[in-house]
């Protein structure tokens, strides 16, 4: 993969791991990190040796929002210069989102205003008991609109009201219970729950996943109850007559491990 400058890829065993790394700004994301992060998820998502996709932060912090530096010079933008940028970080939130493979955001110290767009567009979210959310934006006059699809997915509607209205700061146990994230935990337990789920991805069959992925987005996003049935219907009988299907039935009849699982 490439080198970047704001983050960091570390690949094996089937594991991309991306990492914001800005750690003396708390990982603080600007038009440059945005834009790695973009091309990391859409390179990770087209590799065929990557079955999982990890994002977490380097130092202290898993992402204090927008970089201060960034947000004066954008606020000096026109509009047009200004739509262009907030189009660029929609893109990088959808990048996460659509990806193919499963993703998992592990979150500590903070994870302040467009932070929470990172974690939220992640398949599975887990976070330190003592991480500290905000969705602050309002605080400064803005809204956090180009997050907003994610976080609303997660938590709601008036989940989403009560935290985007009042930017309340709430910890990794309050988080958990708006459904922000899906696990919060001790410190020293993140690893190895961590661990746990990736595991649980890497045994299940790596196209059934991405079909599980896209079923998931159509029928959540893109169709009603009527096209469901037939979509539904054809998804599973497509996948049955797979070579990953006709495989994995055939282990689970036989008793033995799928050839996916090493």
């Amino acid at each position: 993969m490439s080198n970047y400058s704001t983050i960091k890829v570390e690949t094996g065993k089937g594991i991309a791991s991306i990492v914001l790394n800005r750690p003396d700004i708390r990982n603080a994301f600007n038009e440059v990190m945005i834009a790695e992060l973009t091309e990391a998820f859409k390179t990770a998502s087209s590799r065929d040796d990557i079955r999982v996709i990890i994002l977490k932060g380097e130092g202290k912090s898993f992402c204090a929002g927008a970089d201060l530096n960034w947000m004066r010079d954008v606020s000096k933008y026109g509009y047009e210069q200004n739509y262009a940028e907030s189009y660029r970080l929609s893109e990088c939130f959808y990048s996460i989102y659509s990806s193919p493979k499963p993703t998992i955001a592990v979150v500590h110290g903070a994870a302040i205003g467009g932070a929470n767009g990172l974690l939220a567009a992640c398949d599975i979210a887990v976070c330190e008991d003592d991480t500290v959310f905000s969705l602050s934006e309002v605080k400064i006059g803005i809204v956090p609109a180009c997050i907003s699809p994610y976080v609303i997915k997660r938590v709601g509607e008036y989940g989403a009201r009560e935290l985007m209205l009042t930017g309340r700061r709430i910890n990794g146990r309050e988080a958990e219970n708006y459904k922000l994230v899906n696990k919060s935990l001790p410190a020293d337990q993140i690893d190895g729950y961590t661990g746990e789920m990736v595991q649980m991805l890497l045994t299940s069959g790596p196209a059934a996943i991405t079909h599980c992925k896209k079923l998931i987005d159509e029928v959540v996003n893109h169709i009603g109850m009527d096209e469901a049935l037939t979509y539904t219907a054809r998804m599973i009988a497509d996948i049955r007559a797979s070579e990953e299907g006709q495989e994995g039935m055939a282990a689970f009849l036989e008793k033995r491990k799928p050839k996916w699982v090493e």
